[in-house]
Protein backbone atom coordinates (compact mmCIF):
# COMPACT_ATOMS: atom_id res chain seq x y z
CA UNK A 1 0.00 0.00 0.00
CA UNK A 2 0.86 3.62 -0.28
CA UNK A 3 2.49 5.52 1.84
CA UNK A 4 1.13 8.63 1.24
CA UNK A 5 -1.35 9.92 3.74
CA UNK A 6 -5.15 10.75 2.27
CA UNK A 7 -6.96 14.27 2.93
CA UNK A 8 -10.52 14.39 3.47
CA UNK A 9 -11.64 17.36 1.90
CA UNK A 10 -15.49 16.81 2.35
CA UNK A 11 -17.77 13.73 3.67
CA UNK A 12 -20.88 12.35 4.78
CA UNK A 13 -19.67 8.46 5.06
CA UNK A 14 -19.51 6.99 7.71
CA UNK A 15 -16.08 6.77 9.09
CA UNK A 16 -15.69 2.84 8.79
CA UNK A 17 -17.02 3.79 5.19
CA UNK A 18 -14.84 6.69 4.84
CA UNK A 19 -11.44 4.62 5.54
CA UNK A 20 -12.73 1.57 2.94
CA UNK A 21 -12.82 4.67 0.09
CA UNK A 22 -9.51 5.64 1.06
CA UNK A 23 -8.08 1.49 0.97
CA UNK A 24 -9.72 1.47 -1.76
CA UNK A 25 -7.90 4.50 -3.33
CA UNK A 26 -4.85 3.52 -2.20
CA UNK A 27 -5.06 -0.09 -3.80
CA UNK A 28 -6.44 1.05 -7.01
CA UNK A 29 -2.95 3.15 -7.01
CA UNK A 30 -0.83 -0.03 -5.81
CA UNK A 31 -2.06 -1.86 -9.16
CA UNK A 32 -2.45 1.02 -12.22
CA UNK A 33 -0.01 3.84 -13.09
CA UNK A 34 -1.79 7.68 -11.91
CA UNK A 35 -2.50 8.39 -15.49
CA UNK A 36 -5.03 5.79 -15.16
CA UNK A 37 -7.58 7.87 -13.73
CA UNK A 38 -10.31 5.79 -15.74
CA UNK A 39 -9.12 2.34 -14.49
CA UNK A 40 -9.27 3.11 -11.07
CA UNK A 41 -11.90 4.92 -10.85
CA UNK A 42 -13.32 1.92 -12.08
CA UNK A 43 -11.86 -0.51 -9.59
CA UNK A 44 -12.90 1.70 -6.79
CA UNK A 45 -16.56 1.83 -8.03
CA UNK A 46 -16.60 -1.63 -8.83
CA UNK A 47 -15.51 -2.37 -4.80
CA UNK A 48 -18.06 -0.21 -3.48
CA UNK A 49 -20.68 -1.88 -5.79
CA UNK A 50 -19.97 -5.04 -4.92
CA UNK A 51 -19.73 -4.44 -0.74
CA UNK A 52 -22.64 -1.49 -0.64
CA UNK A 53 -24.64 -2.55 -3.46
CA UNK A 54 -24.94 -1.20 -7.22
CA UNK A 55 -25.72 2.77 -7.92
CA UNK A 56 -21.86 3.86 -6.67
CA UNK A 57 -19.97 6.80 -8.55
CA UNK A 58 -16.64 7.48 -8.44
CA UNK A 59 -14.52 10.54 -10.56
CA UNK A 60 -10.66 10.04 -10.41
CA UNK A 61 -8.03 13.11 -11.63
CA UNK A 62 -6.46 16.41 -10.64
CA UNK A 63 -8.58 18.75 -12.21
CA UNK A 64 -12.53 18.45 -12.19
CA UNK A 65 -15.66 20.02 -11.47
CA UNK A 66 -18.78 18.32 -10.39
CA UNK A 67 -22.56 19.03 -9.02
CA UNK A 68 -24.79 15.93 -8.40
CA UNK A 69 -27.53 14.75 -5.78
CA UNK A 70 -26.10 11.55 -3.57
CA UNK A 71 -27.90 9.61 -1.37
CA UNK A 72 -27.57 10.46 2.31
CA UNK A 73 -24.58 9.26 4.02
CA UNK A 74 -22.55 8.11 0.63
CA UNK A 75 -20.37 11.08 -0.13
CA UNK A 76 -16.67 11.33 0.00
CA UNK A 77 -14.51 13.94 -1.70
CA UNK A 78 -10.80 13.83 -0.87
CA UNK A 79 -7.34 13.49 -1.81
CA UNK A 80 -4.54 10.81 -2.23
CA UNK A 81 -0.81 11.52 -3.61
CA UNK A 82 -1.59 14.24 -6.79
CA UNK A 83 -5.24 12.62 -7.48
CA UNK A 84 -8.71 13.74 -6.05
CA UNK A 85 -10.97 10.84 -5.60
CA UNK A 86 -14.87 11.76 -5.44
CA UNK A 87 -17.35 9.09 -4.55
CA UNK A 88 -20.95 8.97 -3.70
CA UNK A 89 -23.97 6.97 -4.47
CA UNK A 90 -26.38 8.64 -6.78
CA UNK A 91 -29.58 9.66 -4.81
CA UNK A 92 -33.05 8.03 -6.11
CA UNK A 93 -35.97 10.06 -7.32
Amino acid sequence: MLEGKAYVKDTDMPLKMQVHAMDSASQALDLYDVVECTTIAAYIKKEFDSVYGGGWQCVVGTNFSSFFTHSKGSFIYFSLETLNFLIFKGAAY
